[in-house]
């Protein structure tokens, strides 16, 4: 059972709240510092390993700082990210770049700065090939379609838009190689936040079978296999995390038999993980501004899905503490939201939480990872602040609050005015 601890007392909270209002996420550098050692520490028995952090789960120059002098690399999938990694001094094959529908400049860009370049089809070879030049090292991204199974937030692999199918894969091999590319890896990601630690095991039985038949049927032998993210965290108390060293054991097990067994050694064995990584180490802090009686009974906080999607887009849970009342008896029933003109922007729907009260101070757990990085604007709704609980007890702010000022800069108030 996961346990959900805070790394604060109340009292840091509202000393952090009057320098910098609610709602705003903050990180734990502690704990994601200890959780990414014991990552590296438990896949570092894998021939070659490296971790690629997923910008798209935390994308803050403070973390992926963190996650630099904690010896990750990083995955991108974009440009913006692209940039954002070589303003952090990432360079090379640091980066990973994994991009779906991708545009020419981001190509130009991940070869300029010299990250492995990640393709998810088989037309992305031509198209490569004129806006920036193949590369001398290349990635294929392999959907398994029917073979294997995915699970509710990423869907079933046949129906998802990612990825190459096996016999393009070998084709792709075969067309880069006669291109004079001579350096390859692949690529697969068939899940997002699960938990059966088998599933990552059974990945990676299934990519080193297709290492040894590309290099049956194209003499090509890749470097490396990225056995993608995909793992999951806790978000309920329940719910057990994952052990990063029995997948460890796992996938050397099935390296030693696939891979050793076929005279394939070495290769190198990369993941791309985000959400573990950071995801139980963030906290939303919000206030509660109302209380409603209705046909239920309604929390209204200063929060709303421009802070945390994850509840409204897949009726996620995320486990909530309220400050001072952690061991209050849990006999209210509330629906816990926000304030944006949707109905769907609720944190929780009839839970079993203490009495409530306007200005309590509630927490919300795991939003580490795909928490402020999803965040929107709509109902010009401005996004959070964003702060870091440093390892002595200090906190500092690693994102400002966005102002009217800024939701206001790219628009034309002058020129709308002028209209006839």
């Amino acid at each position: 059972m996961a346990e959900k601890i805070l790394p604060f007392r109340k009292e840091k909270v509202l000393e952090a709240i009057k320098k910098y209002p609610t709602p705003f996420h903050i990180y734990d550098e502690k704990a994601i510092r200890q959780n990414a050692r014991n990552f590296l520490k438990a896949f570092g028995l894998l021939e070659g390993f490296k971790q690629f952090f997923a910008v798209k789960a935390t994308p803050n120059p403070y973390i992926l700082k963190i996650m630099q002098q904690e010896g990750f690399g990083l995955d991108c999938s974009s440009f913006s990210e692209l940039v954002m990694a070589e303003r952090m001094g990432f360079k090379g094959e640091e980066i990973m770049f994994s991009s779906n529908d991708t545009p020419a400049e981001d190509f130009v860009k991940a070869k300029e700065l010299g990250a492995i370049i990640n393709l998810d089809d088989i037309s992305h070879i031509e198209f490569l090939e004129k806006a920036a030049g193949l590369p001398n090292l290349i990635c294929f991204r392999y959907n398994p379609g029917p073979a294997r199974r995915g699970n509710v937030l990423i869907g079933k692999p046949e129906d998802a838009k990612y990825g190459l199918t096996r016999e393009q894969m070998i084709e792709a091999y075969k067309i880069t190689k006669a291109k004079g590319v001579k350096r390859f890896g692949m690529h697969t990601m068939v899940v997002s936040n699960e938990l059966n630690e088998d599933y990552f095991i059974e990945t990676a039985k299934m990519m080193f079978e297709l290492a040894v038949e590309v290099y049956n049927k194209t003499g090509t032998k890749v470097e490396f296999v990225n056995l993608g993210g995909g793992i999951g965290i806790p978000y309920k108390p329940e719910q057990e995390p994952v052990s990063y060293e029995r997948i460890a054991k796992g996938v050397k097990k099935a390296y030693n038999e696939i891979i050793v067994k076929n005279n394939l050694h070495p290769i190198g064995i990369f993941t791309e993980c985000g959400r573990v990584i950071t995801g139980p180490y963030g906290y939303l802090i919000t206030k509660v501004n109302h209380i409603k009686h209705i046909y239920r009974d309604y929390v209204g906080t200063d929060a709303s899905m421009v802070n945390l999607m994850r509840p409204g887009m897949y009726g996620a849970y995320h486990h909530i503490t309220v400050l001072g009342k952690e061991n209050a008896p849990k006999n209210h029933v509330y629906d816990v939201t926000g304030s944006l003109c949707e109905n769907n922007d609720k944190f929780a729907i009839q839970r079993n939480l203490p009495e409530i009260v306007p200005g309590d101070i509630l927490v919300i757990h795991d939003t580490g990872a795909h928490g402020f990085a999803m965040g929107f604007n709509y109902n010009g709704k401005l996004r959070s602040a964003e702060l870091l609980l440093r390892e002595d007890g200090s906190v500092i702010q690693i994102r400002r609050a966005e102002s009217v000022n800024d939701y206001f800069a790219t628009l034309e108030f002058a020129g709308a005015k002028k209209l006839k």
